[in-house]
C-alpha cells in the first residue's frame, strides 16, 4: 500500500481513517504535541512531531534496526534536526521512522540485537539528549528515503482529539520592491506580482493552505510532506520553498505567489487543518 504512500495520503488516510503506523508512545490529544511538522523551527521546517509527555517509546511499525545515533556524534545530512540519542528503523518500500531524543541508558538491548523487530515493541524512554533542552519528549520522524522526502507523521497515525485551532491571521502583500502592504489597512494596489503572506501561528500550523482569486485557485501548499531539494527541506506549492521563502521572518508564512491584474478582485484564504476543518478570509482590492 506504501508503494504510491505520497501520491494517496490525503484521499486513502483522509477519506477512509486508514492508517499505516501505531502510536510510538501513549495516544497524545491532537492539540497538545510540543512541535508539529512543517513549523518553523529555529532555522528550518521541522520535519519533525514532538510529543509533549515523556514515556516509554514503541516501534510504530515493523521493520528492521538500521541506525543506533548516540547523542551528537553523527551527522546525517538532511536530517535537519539535532536528534539526540536516536534509532532508526527501516520498514518496508523504503520507509524509514526515527525516533529522537532518546534517553541513552534505556535504549533496550534486545532491540538493538534484533534482526526484527514487531510493531510496538519496546525502544526506550524519552529522554533530553536533543536540542530541546530539558523537554523529555519524543522527537518523531518519518522519511520515504527512496523519494527523499519527510512525511507528516500524523498522516499516518491514528488522531485523538480535537485540533488546535487555527485563524488565518493578518494578511500581507510583499511586492518585488520589498515593500508590505496590510491588507486590513490597504484596499488599492498597482498591478503586478506579490507574494502573500499570513501571520504565524507559534504551535498550530495549517495542514493545507489555499489561495484563490476571484474563485479561481492559484496555490495550495501542503503539509503532508516535505521534499528534500538540493540538500534542504522544501515545502511544495507551485514551486519548492525553502524555509527563508516559506519563513521569511519568525512572524510570516508564504500563503501564494500571487499576480493582480487591473480591476476588482476578490483574494481569499483558506486555512485547514488535517481534520478537514477549514477558515476562510475574503478581502476585496482594486488593482490599477
Amino acid at each position: 500500500m506504501r508503494k504510491n504512500i505520497l501520491k494517496v495520503f490525503s484521499l486513502f488516510f483522509f477519506s477512509l481513517n486508514v492508517f499505516a503506523f501505531d502510536w510510538p508512545q501513549h495516544e497524545t490529544a491532537s492539540d497538545s504535541f510540543f512541535s508539529y511538522f512543517g513549523q518553523l523551527r529555529g532555522s528550518t521546517i521541522s520535519s519533525s512531531l514532538v510529543f509533549r509527555d515523556s514515556s516509554d517509546v514503541k516501534a510504530s511499525d515493523s521493520g528492521e534496526v538500521a541506525i543506533y545515533i548516540r547523542e551528537h556524534s553523527d551527522d546525517f545530512g538532511w536530517f535537519e534536526s539535532t536528534l539526540g540519542s536516536a534509532l532508526v528503523l527501516s520498514h518496508a518500500d523504503s520507509i524509514m521512522t526515527v525516533y529522537g531524543n532518546l534517553d541513552e541508558g534505556t535504549v533496550s538491548s534486545l532491540i538493538l540485537e534484533s534482526d526484527h523487530v514487531d510493531t510496538g515493541m519496546f525502544i526506550g524512554e524519552s529522554g533530553n539528549s536533543a536540542w530541546q533542552n530539558g523537554e523529555n519528549s519524543l522527537e518523531f520522524q518519518v522519511f520515504d528515503v527512496k523519494n527523499s522526502t519527510s512525511i507528516n507523521p500524523r498522516v499516518l497515525m491514528p488522531r485523538v482529539g480535537k485540533e488546535l485551532s487555527l485563524n488565518v491571521g493578518d494578511l500581507t502583500l510583499r511586492g518585488k520592491n520589498g515593500a508590505d502592504h496590510r491588507l486590513v489597512w490597504e484596499k488599492y494596489f498597482p498591478s503586478g506580482t506579490y507574494s502573500l503572506y499570513r501571520e504565524r501561528q507559534d504551535v498550530a500550523v495549517p495542514y493545507r493552505t489555499v489561495v484563490a482569486i476571484n474563485g479561481a485557485t492559484v496555490e495550495s501548499i501542503s503539509y503532508d510532506t516535505l521534499s528534500e531539494k538540493n540538500g534542504r527541506l522544501c515545502a511544495g506549492g507551485n514551486d519548492y520553498y525553502p524555509v527563508e521563502v516559506l519563513y521569511p521572518d519568525s512572524k510570516k508564512q508564504l500563503l501564494a505567489n500571487i499576480l493582480l491584474t487591473r480591476g476588482h478582485n476578490t483574494l481569499s484564504v483558506t486555512v485547514t487543518d488535517i481534520l478537514g476543518a477549514s477558515h476562510t478570509l475574503t478581502y476585496n482590492i482594486d488593482v490599477n
